[in-house]
């Protein structure tokens, strides 16, 4: 029998994907999910008002379901109208949340589900591999994803005793009695950050999820251009880090003293001041390798672990306009503005508990 020809009764898995303007991605997507096997599933594509062949392209794989967004209401973020509309639609005794710019390897859906069980996750979250092809790509993306390993340890967050939760919204598999019972998405409708949110709820009510890195199961090329990184990272990383600028003022100096310390060495070696060179070359090596060492916790490829350090300083203006625009409530994802609650939003990630959880964590800032 079909996996994704069943009875109501025997599908196991509902795939939602929400699609605003995703003709560049949304075709490797759906084949890398209709090609997986050993599980019964069906596959929703939520088209977010698209202007681009997103629908189009949904539409031509005859074991899709395409369905319309309803109108943006005030109050909800758009990602969370999508994918609520995609949860009512549902079927499944497992929800999987995943995004139009994602490639799913041959097997992952019915291993997830199976590791999930395993470990008695009503959550379970996996980080995609990521795959950067421009300079900025590779001198940013390892950057981030060194803090946020930092921040937002799996170990820690799968651990049920620590407060500490984080999804990634690129791969959220959510049993569907935990979601309706946390509220879904409506609970978390304003909630920009939407997947470290529902992440929070579901630890909060008392189950367990599981969250790792996912390359064995997915990968994803998040921004194709410099305006696409500039504006998603603008939209998320004021959320995501506690302190932004005190972020942003320690890898900017981290960037200095590793440049400033290698400069000082080579004028040192060319004017023949042994001593002073030695020094400065020693310095400038083991504040190097502490970096890589960070670095390399974001699990990139060499060639972008070597031009990270070239993004110390693109990730603090980064963070410094997330700061920003997020204060002035306007920050800005696929043509739409949330101005009326960023700053709720926002607010709702400094919360008591926020101290305790900083304080059970060593983050490296």
């Amino acid at each position: 029998m079909d996996a994704a020809h069943t009875d109501r009764d025997g599908v196991h898995v509902s795939v939602i994907i929400p699609a605003r303007n995703e003709e560049a991605a949304l075709a490797s997507c759906l084949r890398s999910l209709i090609a997986q096997a050993g599980i019964a599933f069906e596959i929703i594509v939520v088209d977010d008002h698209s202007t681009d062949r997103t629908r189009e392209i949904a539409a031509s794989f005859p074991r899709v379901q395409v369905i319309e967004a309803p109108p943006l209401l005030s109050g909800w973020a758009g990602k969370n109208n999508a994918v609520a509309a995609g949860a009512r639609e549902a079927r499944g005794r497992w929800l999987l949340f995943t995004d139009a710019d994602t490639v799913h390897l041959p097997g992952s859906l019915a291993r997830a589900v199976a590791e999930a069980s395993r470990h008695g996750a009503s959550l379970l979250s996996y980080s995609p591999q990521q795959i950067v092809e421009s300079f900025c790509e590779k001198a940013v993306m390892p950057v981030i994803f060194a803090d946020l390993a930092a921040t937002y340890s799996p170990l820690r967050v799968s651990d049920p005793k620590s407060p500490i939760a984080a999804a990634n919204g690129q791969y959220i598999l959510i049993t569907r009695e935990a979601y309706d019972a946390v509220g879904g998405h409506a609970a978390i409708a304003g909630e920009i950050l939407e997947d470290v949110a529902l992440a929070r709820t579901v630890k909060r009510s008392g189950r367990k999820i599981f969250f790792r890195y996912g390359a064995d199961a997915v990968c994803t090329r998040m921004y194709r251009s410099f305006s696409q990184l500039r504006e998603g990272w603008t939209k998320n990383l004021a959320l995501l880090f506690s302190h932004p600028r005190r972020l942003a003022a320690l890898r900017t100096f981290e960037f200095v003293l590793i440049l400033s310390s290698s400069a000082i060495s080579i004028d040192g070696l060319l004017h023949r001041h042994w001593l002073s060179s030695s020094l400065t070359a020693v310095l400038a090596a083991v504040l190097y390798a502490k970096f890589l060492a960070r670095i390399r916790e974001a699990r990139f490829r060499s060639d972008a672990n070597v031009l990270a350090l070239l993004g110390l300083p693109l990730f603090s203006y980064g963070l410094l306009r997330s700061k920003h625009l997020h204060e002035q409530g306007a920050v800005s994802w696929k043509g739409r503005t949330y101005s009326n609650f960023s700053s709720q939003s926002a607010a709702s990630y400094r919360r008591p508990s926020e101290t305790s959880e900083r304080r059970s964590l060593a983050i490296d800032n």
